[in-house]
């Protein structure tokens, strides 16, 4: 479970860090260069590059995490990404007038994948540390005792 959730973060990871480092060298490449970028026009060199900065920012949480995948690293990261992705999904879905249609399912479709993933490394934490996945190397033990309820809080940490 923790090698899906890693590979889930090491990718939306991979994803935020380009974006950050392109906005952030780069902004007029950034806005010219990515397709549909330029369809919600006027390009501002300061709120791209405070875009690209921020997302380094985030880079950094979800990079941390992704070396120490534990519960406080994950969710914190997962909520980071989603507070992102899911409002940049319904911005473009309301916002598609200077679109055509292929870079409007491109839009739709890509927005949707990043937005679920980024809710997805929440869901797969919750059901690793919930006890729910019993696979690979986490084994819970049935012993409700508070030295069991210690170790597993220890886990967690």
């Amino acid at each position: 479970m923790t090698r899906a959730i890693r590979l889930l973060l090491g990718f939306l990871f991979l994803e935020v860090l380009t974006i950050g480092v392109w906005n952030t060298v780069a902004p007029r490449s950034f806005y010219l260069d990515l397709p549909t970028v330029d369809i919600n026009p006027p390009y501002s060199e300061h709120f791209a590059r405070d875009l690209g900065a921020t997302m380094l920012g985030l880079a950094i949480v979800m990079g941390f995490a992704l070396v120490r995948p534990r519960a406080h690293h994950l969710i914190p990261a997962g909520l980071a990404y989603s507070a992102f992705a899911i409002p940049h999904f319904f911005f473009h879905v309301t916002n598609m007038e200077n679109a055509t249609v292929g870079q409007a399912v491109l839009l739709t479709t890509g927005n949707a994948v990043f937005a679920v993933l980024g809710l997805l490394v929440l869901l797969l934490t919750a059901i690793r540390d919930r006890g729910l996945y019993r696979g690979g190397r986490r084994e819970e033990s049935r012993d409700d005792t508070g030295a069991d309820r210690g170790r597993r809080a220890e886990r967690l940490l």
